[in-house]
């Protein structure tokens, strides 16, 4: 305690006469227990160490977050609430004092630090999500920048609340793996579905993700409606699926990239399994599209469906048909791009109908598919030239010249 002596000796705090008064204030009042002392000098020692937080040393700020604590412990909740709140936006606060007030029990003490804090570290907010109440991760979630280890932990414990918060948040970063969960949550959330579509840094993979589970849902309930319109249902949920994915594609640095660079390298040396393989197995989403669909010469869009498909049927039919090995089958269906949670007798039961698929047939069903993709991107074509041409034609009417009504026969009746 007595060290607090030399603060303001070597700082641009207040002058050493009334620090030294001030600290023997402290000594005495955290010996005597005085709760309307405490709080008195609590006040003053805060207001002490904002005024000239800028200049204290690492080691001045260590004293004063010693003091801080003994003179904070055991008071009242609306104390604790306004000590969180003054030190909450002070970038150097005391360290220890900051965590404490932010795993307090009481959220309105835990929550302006939690919000605002530059001292907690990725680690306490790690420790605070994966321990602490909804509330304290619902404030975590409104942090102006959150790294993607803090996020995977608030997607992963979160409520409804704290997914939407997070969500919304600008700041906030996330892994494959946290969009993962993020996409599985939002098949039944529909503004979280939403949400994240309207986020720039949302991986293509899941952005496509989201888009066949939107799908989904608009298939069941239009199904729902008129079960006897079943099959045209699908097929037109299906076009407009397609049509958009489309024109996420063409937008997608990404897949340009992926795209440039299978150019460069294919040009000189053919495509081969272990393009696919490897690309599968790092989890290159969309290097595996574009090696996959080289090799056995598929529709993108087809490989694309086939990888982000929760059954694993279509891949295998690509892969056999590709000519592909089982091991690099295996990646493929593995990668998480689908969200397929595969048990080992899962992976079994493939490997047999991997083994009693023949090429022949795979290639057979993947003409079907191409075979309708192409009818789709003909009717697209056809949409798009009537749609461009309804502009013009409205434009000719307009200068056309307007033709004048003839005068009434004599005696007959005027029209109104």
């Amino acid at each position: 305690m007595c060290r607090m002596s030399n603060i303001a000796a070597s700082t641009n705090a207040p002058a050493p006469v009334e620090s030294r008064s001030l600290i023997d204030e402290v000594i005495s009042t955290v010996a005597s227990g005085g709760v309307h002392e405490r709080l008195r000098i609590l006040q003053r020692v805060t207001d002490l160490f904002i005024a000239g937080s800028r200049g204290y040393s690492d080691q001045q700020i260590a004293v004063f977050d010693d003091v801080l604590q003994q003179l904070s412990a055991d008071i009242e909740v609306k104390a604790r609430a306004k000590l969180a709140n003054q030190l909450a936006g002070v970038s150097n606060a005391p360290p220890k004092l900051t965590r404490s007030l932010a795993f307090d029990d009481e959220i309105t003490v835990a929550a302006p630090v939690l919000i605002r804090s530059e001292r907690l570290t990725d680690a306490d907010l790690i420790e605070n999500a994966s321990t602490k109440s909804q509330e304290h991760l619902l404030a975590i979630a409104q942090r102006l920048k959150l790294s993607e280890q803090v996020t995977d932990v608030l997607v992963e414990r979160g409520d409804h609340r704290v997914v939407h918060k997070v969500a919304r948040n600008k700041g906030a970063h996330f892994s494959l793996a946290g969009y993962g969960r993020l996409t599985v949550r939002a098949q039944h959330d529909r503004k979280l579905m939403m949400v994240l579509g309207q986020r720039g840094d949302i991986p293509r993979q899941h952005f496509l993700k989201l888009l066949e589970n939107a799908s989904a849902a608009v298939r069941a309930k239009l199904e729902a409606l008129n079960p006897r319109a079943a099959a045209e249902i699908r097929y037109a949920v299906d076009d407009v699926a397609t049509s958009i994915q489309h024109e996420v594609r063409a937008a997608s640095p990404e897949h340009a990239a992926a795209a440039r660079n299978a150019y460069f390298r294919f040009r000189t040396h053919p495509v081969v399994e272990a393009n696919v393989h490897g690309s599968a197995r790092t989890q290159e989403f969309e290097k595996a599209v574009v090696a996959l669909s080289k090799l056995g010469n598929f529709p993108v869009d087809l490989v694309e469906r086939a990888l982000l498909d929760e059954h694993e049927d279509m891949i295998l039919i690509l892969s056999k048909a590709a000519g592909c090995s089982w091991t690099t089958a295996r990646e493929l269906t593995l990668m998480r791009a689908a969200g397929r949670k595969l048990t080992p007798d899962d992976l079994a039961n493939a490997f047999e109908r991997y083994k009693m698929l023949s090429e022949d047939t795979a290639r057979n069903i993947v003409k079907f598919y191409g075979r309708r993709m192409e009818l789709h991107k003909r009717k697209l074509a056809h949409v798009d030239k009537v749609r461009a041409a309804k502009p013009a034609a409205k434009a000719a009417k307009r200068k056309q010249p307007v033709a004048r009504a003839s005068a009434p026969a004599e005696g007959a009746t005027p029209r109104i």
